[in-house]
């Protein structure tokens, strides 16, 4: 612990500096970041790092396993983040990052392990339909790879939570939110992508385009005429 205070100390007197006018106009101006991300909690897994992104430019929740309750189940904080970062902040990419080894992911159907666990274990019922997904789906898997295809079936899942909560679904219809489901791999060093087309998880390249869960576009189901937002 005295090692990350003296970090602090560090802040203050080295990192601050350097970007005291960064740190200015956000302090003046507010902030405006660029895109939500929801990740996991585990400490090897640094949204800001991964993404090189400067003070401002991401809205982060974390939490054990990457998870988005459905709306209405549950009032707490991240449905509470979710809301404001597209009502009050204009978020209009949302991603949801995943990762290797995830101990949550792990728990998931070990009830010995999560028996004295009881609020981990309430928590990772928002996970097991990607439990169920793999269980069916992948009966001769186990171990590590077991672990890596519930993690990637998780972001599927949490995904598809994510457009029960309304903001993100008139977001979604009105063609101003876009998605994104991601895996780091930890020991890779590698970052894969959702493709939403294909339903199959591509690594992030450079020279590519980015995989994406589902691209910024109308998508209202009636056929009836559509008001245009007064300019």
């Amino acid at each position: 612990m005295n090692e990350l205070i003296g970090r602090v100390f560090s802040f203050e007197k080295h990192v601050f500096p350097k970007s005291s006018a960064l740190y200015a106009k956000l302090a003046s101006d507010g902030q405006s970041p660029k895109a939500l991300m929801i990740s996991c909690a585990d400490s090897r897994v640094v949204p800001e790092q991964i993404m090189q992104a400067e003070p401002g430019d991401l809205f982060v929740c974390r939490n054990a396993g990457n998870i988005v309750p459905p709306f209405a189940t549950m009032n707490g904080g991240v449905s509470s983040t979710v809301e404001y970062a597209v009502m009050a902040l204009g978020v209009r990419d949302i991603i949801v990052c995943g990762h290797s080894d995830c101990g949550a992911m792990k728990a998931l159907g070990k009830t010995d392990v999560l028996s004295t666990m009881p609020n981990v274990a309430a928590w990772l019922r928002h996970s097991e339909a990607a439990h169920q997904v793999v269980s069916a789906g992948y009966p001769e898997m186990a171990d590590h790879d077991r672990v890596r295809a519930v993690s990637l079936e998780n972001v599927v899942v949490q995904l598809a939570h994510l457009r029960t909560h309304p903001s993100v679904a008139a977001g979604i219809a009105r063609g101003e939110i876009a998605l994104h489901g991601w895996f780091v791999d930890i020991h890779a060093g590698q970052v894969l992508g959702l493709d939403g087309a294909t339903g199959r998880f591509m690594p992030v390249r450079e020279d590519k385009p980015l995989p994406v869960a589902l691209a910024a576009g109308r998508r209202f189901a009636s056929d009836l005429p559509v008001l245009e937002a007064a300019e």
